[in-house]
């Protein structure tokens, strides 16, 4: 099992002074952003497309320092009602570029659609009823599989054999259930980029999950989260007041460690071991309390010895 840099915990920094920290840290593959969600200008995917000569300096960049392309990520939107049709093409251009790249697994999120035909932003609905929740979410089902159907064989016959998406709420894909739902209904490319984090808020069991998903387990990431007793015993988890260094929040991530002790994460990698994954865990930094650089560095520092 390899560290892993996900370089969108780093936004600030250039492409080469984001390489050049995960070689610092120890790191030999890099995990890195082609559009969606991400901040960090890391990766041109227009520029990358369409010119050989800008692949081949970009390629050379990675062949230089001695790391790999472990995967691509596009954790984007593809259901929105109104931004859905860019953020797809994002995912395809982001499988495209997989293909003359020789990487074969991206990271994406499954996303979720509106309410009907004049919604202006996503609904998440995760509550059985009242009826026309119930009614959206069989909706929003029929549309998550056709359009994953669509862009599974997209994948496939781009040589992206596993697309994986992170179980993140707001997203109809979230838990384990909700993966094998769409998993059943799909099947390949479809796999799981397993973030503990946001397990930890929800109350999902991290280990249980990998034993239960299996080999569908095909990405990993290292982030941690710290939950307020104090501030949850009145909130709940599903708190809805903004992230901020300091706030008052039911929950906050961290960097790897910070809560969960090592044993707690070796027993994260056996048990991603015993269903046999063998890839890359990938450092994903959103710790609000530290410096960007200085938390990638901490999670880094905490992780190697447990990898050995």
């Amino acid at each position: 099992m390899e560290l892993c840099l996900f370089t969108d915990s780093a936004p600030r920094l250039s492409f080469d002074e984001a390489l050049d920290l995960a070689v610092r840290i120890g790191a030999t593959t890099i995990e890195i952003a082609g559009g969606g969600q991400s901040s960090a200008p890391h990766l041109r995917l227009d520029e990358l497309l369409e010119s050989e000569s800008s692949r081949r300096t970009f390629q050379d960049a990675f062949d230089r320092r001695g790391l790999r392309i472990a995967a691509l990520n596009c954790s984007a939107w593809p259901l929105h009602p109104v931004i859905g049709e860019a953020q797809r093409e994002i995912i395809r251009k982001t499988i495209r570029l997989a293909e003359l790249l020789g990487v074969s697994k991206i990271v994406t999120m499954s996303g979720t659609t509106g309410d009907g035909a004049a919604a202006t932003t996503i609904n998440w609905t995760w509550y059985p009823g009242p009826e026309d929740q119930e009614g959206l979410l069989a909706r929003q089902w029929d549309e998550t599989i056709a359009t994953w159907r669509e862009l599974g064989r997209f994948a496939l016959d781009h040589g992206v054999t596993r697309v994986c998406f992170e179980l993140h709420p707001l997203n109809t894909v979230y838990n384990v259930p909700t993966f094998r739902r769409i998993q059943e209904a799909v099947g390949d490319p479809l796999a799981v980029n397993l973030d503990p984090s946001h397990f930890f808020w929800q109350g999902i069991d991290p280990l249980a999950s990998i034993r239960a998903l299996g080999s569908a387990v095909g990405h990993a990431h290292l982030k941690d989260t710290e939950i307020d007793a104090a501030a949850t015993a009145l909130a709940g988890v599903l708190d809805d007041r903004p992230f901020a260094p300091g706030a008052e929040r039911s929950w906050q991530f961290r960097t790897v460690g910070a809560v969960h002790d090592a044993d707690w994460w070796r027993s994260f990698v056996s048990t991603l071991q015993e269903v046999g994954y063998d890839d890359v865990v990938s450092i994903e930094n959103e710790d609000l309390t530290l410096d960007e650089v200085a938390g990638v560095e901490r999670s880094a520092e905490f992780f190697r010895p447990i990898l050995g």
